[in-house]
């Protein structure tokens, strides 16, 4: 089990509380310093079952002056989910074959065994 993690979100601390209350051992990764590559990215989108732009945080400032009004494709969201981990959401908590996103953070223990 693993925390997509950044230390500095409520949500994202509120869903490793989650974790460590539940016992069972995961891996913490701080994807801002560690950030996922577009087949990584691909990967994660497979195990949440949503598209790309599921996945942005469109009141980024990043989202705002750079994508938004844009006519993306899959690809370019990926490529922009790469190259700024920022606009990922978070906490993504990935258990398996099979991940969730921790918005709310109680979405968390739908995925938990």
């Amino acid at each position: 089990m693993r925390i997509l993690h950044n230390s500095r979100c409520r949500k994202s601390r509120e869903g490793l509380k989650i974790l460590e209350e539940s016992g069972l051992q995961f891996e913490i990764i701080d994807y801002l310093n560690q950030p996922l590559d577009k087949d990584q990215i691909k990967d994660l989108l497979t195990k949440l079952e949503i598209e790309p732009i599921e996945l942005v945080r469109k009141n980024e400032s990043i989202w705002k002056e750079n994508y938004k009004g844009k006519d993306l494709s899959r690809e370019q969201v990926i490529e922009a989910l790469a190259k700024h981990p920022k606009l990922i959401e978070r906490p993504v908590v990935i258990v398996g074959d099979k991940a969730v996103v921790g918005r709310p953070p109680e979405n968390i223990l739908e995925i938990l065994p």
